[in-house]
């Protein structure tokens, strides 16, 4: 309660330095005010982008794997075999897209809030709360991502790789854009987990400072 009584009051002080800067009229403490709340409004501005470029890359990872099929043969023991392979085929690539795609959500409506508090110059964060609840999602959704990605990257590899001791082949040969589309999918899967673990760092930084 106190916490959220002193970023009201930070808020309504920023407020008051702004006016004086449009007026010219500011010197002396408020000129120090001023430094400190362009130094805020760059953290935060850095933060939205983090919030923007963690959506895009999620949407491009989920559009990526649900447009990986393809259809081919494959011999084996000399015999031609067809082969169709669709993401929807397995449960981990099912998984990463479920992941991506709430993260996706996730990032969206932060970065909707924040936009809207950033263009009325209020504290992107508005209290201890909410920052608790933004790391937790943040960390929440960075492991999942982290899990999500690592399954089907061991999926991936048995394709390129087939299995020891066994006519099963390479399967990403006849398959390649199939699992081209698969791999670049789950690249900016951890591309997402990597910026989210990074906002959380700053959702840490503003706690200790606040």
């Amino acid at each position: 309660m106190v916490s959220e009584q002193r970023i009201a009051e930070e808020t309504l002080q920023e407020s008051k330095v702004a006016a004086l800067e449009t007026s010219g009229t500011m010197s002396g403490p408020l000129a120090g005010a001023a430094t400190r709340t362009r130094r805020r409004r760059r953290v935060e501005a850095m933060q939205l982008v983090l919030r923007g470029l963690c959506m895009a890359s999620s949407v491009v990872s989920i559009s990526l794997m649900v447009t990986a099929k393809e259809s081919s043969s494959v011999s084996i023991y000399g015999f031609q075999l067809p082969l169709h392979s669709k993401w929807s085929f397995s449960e981990s690539y099912e998984y990463l897209v479920g992941v991506s795609a709430a993260v996706a959500a996730h990032s969206m409506l932060q970065l909707l809030i924040g936009i809207s508090r950033f263009l009325r110059t209020s504290s992107v964060i508005p209290s201890r709360n909410h920052a608790w609840l933004i790391f937790a999602g943040d960390q929440v959704f960075a492991y999942a991502l982290m899990s999500a990605g690592s399954a089907a990257s061991g999926v991936t590899n048995l394709n390129r790789t087939g299995i020891r001791h066994t006519a099963l082949p390479n399967f990403c040969k006849p398959l390649h854009k199939f699992c081209d589309h698969v791999g670049i999918s789950i690249a900016f899967t951890f591309t997402s987990c990597f910026l989210l673990a990074t906002s959380a760092v700053q959702d840490v930084i503003w706690l200790s400072q606040h």
